[in-house]
């Protein structure tokens, strides 16, 4: 046996069928194609979305929405989640560069502290933004919040 003596196993291959090369073929005159229109042409290749000349559907649909070009996304995190922070590393200072090398913020993204849950302990906590409730009971413990 020899690379060049292989062939496919009896069965396996089967040629293709040869369109437009006559009537008697079965594939010829229009090959398949039905009768004229740009389809039957060569050289055919539709446009994404068309319909035929018909209003494609993303024309049809009205524009709804807005982006606001000028939103802020913050990260958020509450005070039950700083105190579980806290705890763990065994810190009382909690600012953006931290959580950003321990994979709780992604970098430059900005940080809001809200209210829920309650601290135990003073915590110095340095965010972009605090909300009303965060900051009074941050202070309430004796701690203090830096915004930057």
């Amino acid at each position: 046996m020899e690379l060049s003596s292989l062939k496919p196993a009896k069965g396996a291959t089967k040629n293709n069928k040869r369109r437009g090369r006559g009537v008697a073929t079965g594939a010829g005159g229009t090959a398949g194609r039905g009768h004229k229109g740009h389809k039957s042409r060569s050289g055919y290749k539709a446009k994404r979305n068309f319909e035929g000349g018909q209003m494609p559907l993303q024309m049809r649909l009205p524009k709804i929405g807005f982006k606001n070009p000028s939103r802020v996304e913050f990260a958020v995190l509450n005070l039950d989640q700083l105190q579980n922070y806290a705890l763990k590393s065994g810190l009382d200072q909690i600012d953006v560069p931290w959580l950003v090398k321990e994979g709780v913020i992604k970098p430059g993204q900005k940080l809001k502290v809200l209210g829920r849950g309650d601290l135990q302990s003073a915590l110095k906590v340095s965010a972009h933004a605090c909300s009303a409730t965060a900051k009074k009971w941050i202070e309430e413990k004796g701690g203090t919040i830096t915004i930057i």
